[in-house]
């Protein structure tokens, strides 16, 4: 991944940890001491972050040896950054470091886990991010390989049956009106059921997202709608992971869109920093 968080976030991330001074390392006395320090996975895992851990690094003053980029997969015991400089520079960056990769490289793992569960599908992730972790979690989602289903509200059209409760229109008229409007955008009806499928596709819906619908039914929906010209893309919703996500590429599934990877533990990083 060639996009980096930029300093000015890296550098508040840095002030919320050391507000003023680390207490520890300067009463000690060893701040100025030359260190060393490395970073290596516990556990096998997709890295994400690691630009930003080492851009934390430099920003401190420390300076870094070597960095394995985001959207590498590494397994256990892998040594994936290196860094040395004075003690105090280190000590200072280091759990925010840690952190930082550990919750990022958390998300890339689980996004991986469902992209190679289904080979050949389009994984798409959700805006349910962590707020105020946005662009860390989008760059660990494409780290995993997957894609992002929508960023946000403003370059989407998604219909749920949220919006739907305050239309009286058939849905003939305001997806009709909806492509007017944004004739560039394509057209995405949330449904939960398989009779809500069929009637938004042939009303011209061009994405049919399924809201905790089984793969089963996300199935009987793709062959309903087969005939249609052009026939709607099918996108399970809800519910998506690794543990059901060939069921759903084998139902024919070609975009399966998910939160999963959002929620989890953070992979585990082994960090060793001491005297160089």
């Amino acid at each position: 991944m060639t996009t980096i968080l930029p300093d000015a976030a890296l550098d508040a991330l840095l002030a919320q940890d050391v507000p003023y001074g680390d207490l520890t390392t300067g009463a000690l006395g060893i701040a100025a001491r030359h260190a060393r320090m490395s970073f290596a996975a516990r556990g096998a895992m997709v890295l994400a972050g690691t630009e930003e851990a080492a851009r934390l690094v430099e920003r401190v003053g420390g300076r870094v040896l070597r960095v394995e980029p985001s959207g590498t997969a590494v397994e256990a015991g892998a040594l994936f950054l290196e860094a040395d400089g004075p003690a105090g520079a280190l000590h200072h960056a280091w759990k925010v470091a840690q952190t930082l990769v550990e919750y990022a490289s958390g998300i890339a793992t689980r996004a991986r886990r469902i992209v190679e569960a289904a080979p050949g599908v389009t994984v798409a992730c959700t805006r349910k991010n962590f707020p105020g972790a946005k662009d860390l979690s989008v760059k660990a989602v494409q780290a995993g390989g997957a894609v992002m289903h929508r960023l946000g509200l403003s370059e989407t059209l998604l219909v749920f049956p949220e919006h739907r409760a305050f239309l009286s229109d058939a849905p003939e008229a305001w997806i009709a009106a909806l492509r007017r409007k944004a004739p560039e955008k394509k057209i995405v009806v949330e449904v939960g059921s398989m009779e809500e499928a069929v009637v938004f596709a042939k009303a011209g819906a061009d994405v049919i997202q399924l809201e905790k619908l089984p793969p089963a039914a996300a199935r009987a929906v793709i062959e309903a709608t087969r005939h249609l010209t052009p026939p709607p893309v099918v996108a399970p919703a809800g519910g998506v992971t690794e543990a059901n996500a060939a069921a759903y590429a084998a139902a024919g599934c070609r975009l399966l869109i998910t939160s999963a990877p959002f929620f989890g533990q953070p992979a585990d990083v082994k960090v060793l920093l001491g005297p160089a």
